[in-house]
């Protein structure tokens, strides 16, 4: 089983930046790659980056492009992912998941490990 433990939400005003963490634990030689997802109130879990731990290759969603990254730190098994740029429409509780099979997918039942999330809020 993979632990994760996400840290760094928090209040921000409309176009500032937040730094979000996601620590990983356990038996993480499974994990094969780190998904960011958010879930706004009344709204369905959405996809936001993901990056596989081997190579670094990263995927955004559309809405985040340009303005979020998404990066790792294998020795420490973390990943990161930088906010800027951020809009009142970001605001959302944020979830990191692991994934154990091959490939960066959007969809959140692909993942298989989650943290309990951090909450963001953007004000405008």
């Amino acid at each position: 089983q993979v632990h994760m433990v996400e840290s760094g939400g928090g209040l921000v005003q409309a176009g500032g930046s937040l730094r979000l963490s996601c620590a990983a634990s356990g038996r993480t030689v499974s994990s094969v790659a780190i998904g960011w997802f958010r879930q706004a109130p009344g709204k369905e879990r959405e996809f936001v980056a993901a990056i596989a731990w081997s190579g670094g290759t990263t995927y955004y969603a559309d809405s985040v492009k340009g303005r979020f990254t998404i990066s790792s730190d294998n020795a420490k098994n973390t990943v990161t992912l930088q906010m800027n740029s951020l809009a009142p429409e970001d605001t959302a509780i944020y979830y990191c998941a692991s994934k154990n099979r091959a490939g960066l997918v959007t969809t959140p039942t692909r993942y298989d490990y989650w943290g309990q999330g951090t909450q963001v809020t953007v004000s405008a």
